[in-house]
């Protein structure tokens, strides 16, 4: 929900700032420079993770949580640090 919400707000800013500058308001640059910056920002984000370990880092504990990585085709498990919460993924 967040992540569409961005998406929309971003797309606003770029749309809008290009109808300014467009008319000839240089400020309206600013709109499509943060516009650019929100829509490409979230974009990426869903692309990038987590890099896939080879091994299991010491100190975690497995989870039941297993997918198949896309790029690789490989199945993925992922651990967790019970203290900390975050998450490690590591390939099989």
């Amino acid at each position: 929900m967040l992540r569409s919400a961005i998406i929309v707000i971003g797309a606003l800013c770029l749309a809008g700032g290009a109808i300014a500058v467009l008319s000839g308001a240089l400020p309206g640059f600013v709109f499509v420079v943060w516009g650019a910056v929100l829509l490409l920002g979230t974009l990426y984000e869903r692309v990038r993770y987590k890099t896939l370990l080879r091994e299991k880092p010491a100190g975690l504990v497995r989870t039941s949580e297993r997918f198949i990585d896309d790029g690789t085709g490989r199945t993925v498990t992922v651990y967790i640090d019970p203290a900390s919460g975050e998450r490690s993924y590591v390939e099989e």
